[in-house]
């Protein structure tokens, strides 16, 4: 990056900050007016989707700008290309977008779009659409598969169980992965939702959804899924596990536990791996569905122990007849389970791996770092 170009690189963010929906807007309208079939490719609803095409523009400007951002922004590029192949997009689109972009940057610019400013933005957009657009053209595998809805039961009034069957050839997925998934309730709307059992030849999936307040794709899992929808899956993501080596601390917070839950159970095809320590906590204890299952495997696995965590000592009234922590020979703390987790015992040394509702996730690794545990050793999801 030259001297001249980097006053270039920040005009061009200062100018998307100044109004960022109005920019995003544009461009789509632009598109659009290019080629109208390519509106059926989105969500009604485009806010969402707009904020994260400035986030994804703004980012690109800044990796460009920085000495050592390259690589990163490259890979960063063409894990989006491939996510994007989710969507119907293929290759003759990405040059629609960069004319649309080129267009809207230059009627932003007005009066100050000169051939230097042009030749700045225009590499950094060319590389955008190239990488992103060589990526998907590369990639191996489906752009989507399918699943059929074969079991749901509820679990309480906000979570429920989805089980599915994959219709024909699917990708495998790693235990603590997480895969891009839309419900046929919410076409051309992504979520990501994590599977509760490893990958397996039968194409079988497991879910456990918390119906979030506002949150319309999982509510609509929790209330309206039925036995034979078919759900879409696109792309996997995620890089959480767990190195048999070594001793670790798992800490799930209510239906986060379904990742954990998949790493512990392909964790047990090893012979005698390192102890693993599984938090598991909710508000209630009649939410704590999978004590079941954990205990089984617990008993039968040595290296593992679990401990039941609720913040209330007894359930209320919607709850009643819901399940007993104490009932499962499991122990049983009460508390918030990243509290009660990070003051149990001394983890450094410890791998660990935190799953459950971003202030949670966020509020644990801040205890456990200041209890000493090295921040590298801490593994999540990225928090939305």
């Amino acid at each position: 990056m030259t001297q001249p170009e980097q006053p270039i690189l920040a005009q061009t963010r200062a100018l998307l900050a100044s109004d960022p929906d109005r920019f995003a807007s544009s461009v789509f309208a632009r598109l659009f007016a290019m080629r109208p079939s390519l509106r059926e490719l989105f969500p009604a609803e485009m806010g969402t989707l707009r904020a994260s095409f400035v986030d994804v523009i703004d980012h690109v400007l800044d990796a460009i700008g920085a000495p050592d951002g390259h690589g990163e922004l490259v890979e960063f590029l063409a894990q989006l290309g491939r996510d994007h192949r989710k969507f119907g997009v293929v290759s003759e689109h990405y040059w629609l977008i960069y004319d649309a972009l080129m267009s809207e940057f230059q009627f932003a610019f007005g009066n100050r779009w000169t051939p230097e400013v042009e030749e700045t933005v225009g590499q950094a957009m060319l590389l955008t659409t190239g990488v992103m657009r060589g990526a998907a053209e590369s990639a191996e595998g489906p752009p989507r598969w399918h699943a059929r809805v074969v079991q749901k039961f509820r679990i309480t009034r906000e979570r429920a169980v989805i089980r599915l069957i994959a219709d024909g050839p699917h990708p495998p997925y790693a235990a603590g992965q997480y895969l891009e998934t839309q419900i046929p309730q919410w076409p051309r709307t992504w979520r990501n939702f994590s599977p509760a059992i490893p990958s397996n030849p039968q194409g079988e999936l497991e879910f456990h959804v918390r119906a979030v307040p506002g949150g319309r794709v999982s509510g609509s899992i929790v209330r309206d899924t039925a036995v034979g929808d078919v759900w879409t899956f696109a792309q996997r993501h995620g890089t959480m596990h767990i190195d048999p080596a070594r001793p670790a601390l798992l800490i799930a917070g209510g239906t986060g536990l379904a990742p954990l839950r998949a790493l512990l159970i392909d964790h047990a095809r090893f012979g005698e791996p390192a102890p693993v320590h599984l938090f598991y906590g909710t508000q209630n204890p009649g939410e704590l569905y999978e004590l079941g299952v954990l205990a089984q495997l617990a008993g039968a696995n040595p290296w593992l122990r679990v401990t039941a965590v609720t913040e209330n000592t007894e359930d209320p009234w919607w709850l009643t007849g819901g399940t007993d922590p104490r009932g499962w020979g499991l122990e049983v703390r009460y508390g918030r389970v990243g509290e009660v987790a990070a003051t149990y015992a001394d983890w450094r040394g410890r791998q660990v791996l935190l799953s459950g509702p971003a202030p949670m996730v966020f509020h644990t690794a801040l205890r456990l770092r200041a209890a000493g545990v090295d921040p590298d050793a801490i593994q999540h999801d990225p928090l939305n």
